[in-house]
């Protein structure tokens, strides 16, 4: 599958939205769970996938996102962070050497992506919904105008070391780009 494919399940007031560049995946929001897999693959891949052994460079710095010098100050870059065969689209933003990571969706609609691709909008210290309009504090995420006013992004645990950002979230086994 070359093409990514966002899903999204909703589950009375809880809605779950993920990419999925492999083709495989599952979706959980509330007490629903979907699980599915596109297109075929062949059973050696599908069995490496889910060792998570398709890639020796990955396997050397699996948590490695990118470049410390790579994350702008004016906009943001697109990450997922992955579990098994969930993947979740995130973005990165920096200030000055911190860098802040968080999921890719509006919470005012989980659908929406803040990042569509070529980086979110940053209007002063605020990241900007392209679509509503909502404006999160840049640093703790904390939506300050718009439809989801006192929401906050989803975090993701993030550190820099040596030059690099990598993805600390526990909830997570390693990143791509």
């Amino acid at each position: 599958m070359t093409d990514d494919v966002r899903v999204t399940v909703e589950h009375d007031d809880d809605a779950e939205v993920v990419e999925v560049r492999d083709g495989t995946g599952e979706v959980e929001a509330g007490d629903a769970t979907v699980q599915f897999e596109f297109g075929t693959s062949d059973t050696d891949d599908r069995a490496e996938r889910e060792a998570g052994t398709t890639d020796a460079a990955d396997d050397d710095e699996p948590r490695r996102i990118v470049d410390l010098d790579a994350v702008p100050r004016d906009s943001t870059l697109r990450f997922r962070a992955v579990d098994g065969r969930r993947s979740v689209d995130c973005i990165l933003h920096r200030s000055g050497d911190a860098v802040v990571a968080w999921r890719n969706s509006c919470p005012h609609r989980p659908e929406v992506p803040l990042d569509t691709g070529t980086g979110a909008i940053v209007s002063g210290d605020q990241l900007v919904c392209h679509k509503h309009g909502a404006r999160f504090e840049r640093d703790e995420g904390i939506c300050t105008a718009g439809p989801c006013a006192g929401d906050a992004l989803d975090s993701v645990s993030v550190t820099v070391r040596d030059g690099a950002v990598y993805l600390v979230d526990e909830r997570f086994e390693r990143a791509q780009r």
